[in-house]
């Protein structure tokens, strides 16, 4: 088993691109000196490590600069949109410790608005009504060495235009039966500056609108557009945005020219300069997948119990393990702000989760595999003070001084493994003859065992040192190992899930046909354990050190008398791919 150690790793921070673009805008007096950033995630699922980072950076820009975050919902797609999502976004940007500015805001907020501007565009002949199918439009739209063919439809009048748009606003048409595009270049490079969409007819019911609407923006007209409304300065995006930034600006250019049909009572300041896109490289984890559509799969097929699952990459996931939102800021920071996709090794995110819990984890002592060890020579019980600790060298800690107490009975457990009834070299727990200190206790020596009809033992006997009371004899001889245990009378039976990682590769997206070969069937397994009695009054989602083992923390499973523990994280990384 691993010690109380966690490895040494750099805490050096890499620069971060993105804030000296932002601090470059200030200094030049862009928007007058003001910072606006917006976390725009769509509600069609929970979010996952890879969405921290952006809500770090999103919200970490708007604190560095005295500014402003918005949280707003994408929520142009209803059908795949649920309030479930709505909700668990929220309490995972909370849970992260970040508050956005303001009322919760949703794209739907601006369906009006959105619209007000397709009309204005229509009407300055820079928007027509398409009546031809996806299948035809994808067709006719060319390659990078064939230029578009352009609609019948292009040439429909102003007046046409006007009618058509507001047919499909009332409802008059199937889905899609038209689709509104804008007039762009059929003979630009720039594949989807082709006429690109701006509307399409859908008739499903929308989780906040209700049936109010039937056209939905398309994410290009609507995102910038959005952003606009809200007054953004700088909508960070991810790296797979890069081919989108130049559609963003000449909406937003379109817009920006021309007053609303409301008089432009809802346009922004006229000191307002428009949003910036700058995009950064998503985070990709090594022994991971972060594809919303991949996890779906996972949780469909039940490869996991669900969203929430201590495996999945989820926030959700990764707060019912246990992984503090300090240790994910802190990656998220350390891992730092870049310009080209690559993959980071899920390591050091596991290491950022050791040295938060490290620091703040009670230690606490429980046996995972037990077998019975009887005191020959112990007559009553012995109490012992114990720290729950950290007690971290260099560290005055108000917790290091809370102690518990232990009790010593004539009976105890111990970890099947701290126990070798021929003992390797090397080998300093119990073994026949052989001492060793029990944590925080005593020091006791094996005499005999026995074993049932396979050779299993079944129970040890040994004598304990009244002299070494606290784990130190009084003649000073030395003793080199030490182990856990916990007392039988006193002990409480806990379920405790081990988690280990869902991947045995390293890229399970290698093959993307096959990708759930290399789901971990090893990745959880179920024991009953033995705990000391004072982890009976830990609340859910509470994390504890067990020592010598590892992190753990109190899951939503549990019941009054019936505790349940998910392994968080082991004490040292020696994860190797279990055969």
């Amino acid at each position: 088993m691993s010690e109380n150690t966690t490895e040494d790793r750099s805490t050096e921070i890499p620069p971060n691109f993105v804030e000296e673009r932002v601090a470059a805008d200030r200094a030049a007096g862009r928007n007058a000196g003001r910072v606006q950033t917006r976390f725009p995630p769509e509600p069609n699922g929970y979010l996952h490590i890879g969405h921290a980072k952006s809500i770090c950076l999103n919200f970490g820009l708007a604190q560095t600069f005295q500014g402003k975050c918005n949280l707003r919902f994408d929520d142009t797609n209803p059908e795949t949109e649920e309030v479930e999502f709505v909700e668990s976004i929220q309490a995972d940007v909370r849970w992260l410790g970040f508050q956005w500015d303001g009322a919760v805001r949703y794209a739907s907020d601006y369906f009006q608005q959105l619209h007000d501007f397709a009309v204005t565009m229509i009407k300055a002949g820079d928007a027509y009504v398409d009546g031809r199918t996806t299948e035809e439009i994808r067709a006719t739209r060319g390659d990078f060495h064939t230029v578009g063919t352009p609609s019948a439809d292009r040439s429909r009048s102003v007046a046409e235009n006007l009618d058509l748009f507001a047919r499909m606003k009332a409802g008059e048409f199937a889905d899609g039966t038209y689709v509104l595009r804008a007039k762009g270049d059929l003979a630009s490079a720039d594949m989807k500056m082709r006429d690109p969409l701006m509307y399409r007819i859908r008739h499903a019911h929308h989780h906040r609108t209700g049936d109010a609407w039937c056209i939905y923006p398309i994410y290009d007209w609507a995102h910038g557009q959005s952003d606009f409304i809200e007054e953004i300065t700088h909508s960070i995006c991810t790296l797979e945005f890069v081919n989108h930034r130049p559609l963003y600006h000449w909406f937003l250019d379109k817009v920006g020219a021309a007053p609303l049909p409301d008089g432009g009572a809802s346009a922004p300041a006229a000191s307002y300069a428009r949003p910036e896109q700058i995009e950064f490289a998503r985070l990709q984890l090594t022994y991971t997948v972060l594809s919303k559509r991949r996890l779906q799969e996972l949780v469909e097929k039940k490869f996991v119990a669900g969203w929430d699952d201590p495996r999945m990459p989820t926030l959700a996931g990764l707060r019912r393990r246990g992984y503090p939102a300090a240790a994910i800021r802190a990656f998220c920071e350390r891992i730092g702000v870049a310009t080209r996709d690559a993959i980071v090794d899920v390591s050091l995110l596991e290491f950022a989760v050791r040295e938060a819990l490290n620091a703040t984890a009670p230690r606490s002592l429980a046996v995972l595999d037990p077998v019975k060890v009887v005191l020959e020579n112990f007559e009553e019980a012995v109490t012992f003070d114990a720290p729950f600790g950290p007690d971290l060298p260099g560290v005055d800690s108000e917790a290091a001084k809370i102690t518990r107490k232990l009790r010593l009975t004539k009976e105890i457990f111990i970890e099947r493994e701290d126990f070798m009834e021929v003992p390797e070299k090397k080998f300093f727990r119990l073994a026949p003859g052989q001492e060793v200190r029990l944590r925080w206790a005593c020091i006791i020596k094996a005499t005999r065992v026995e074993k049932d009809e396979t050779g299993k033992i079944t129970m040890i006997y040994a004598t304990w040192d009244p002299d070494s009371v606290g784990g130190q004899p009084k003649d000073g001889r030395k003793i080199k190992g030490t182990i856990h245990w916990v007392s039988a009378e006193d002990a409480i039976d806990a379920e405790v899930r081990l988690y280990d990682r869902l991947f045995q590769a390293e890229n399970p997206m290698g093959d993307k046909e096959n990708w759930l070969a290399s789901v971990n069937p090893n990745s959880l397994q179920v024991v009953t354990a033995k705990l000391e009695p004072s982890l009976a009054a830990r609340a859910v989602g509470e994390c504890v050190q067990f020592e010598r083992i590892g992190y753990f923390t109190v899951d939503k499973d549990s019941a009054p008398g019936r505790p349940v523990f998910n392994r968080t994280i082991a004490l040292k990384d020696s994860w190797s791919p279990k055969k």
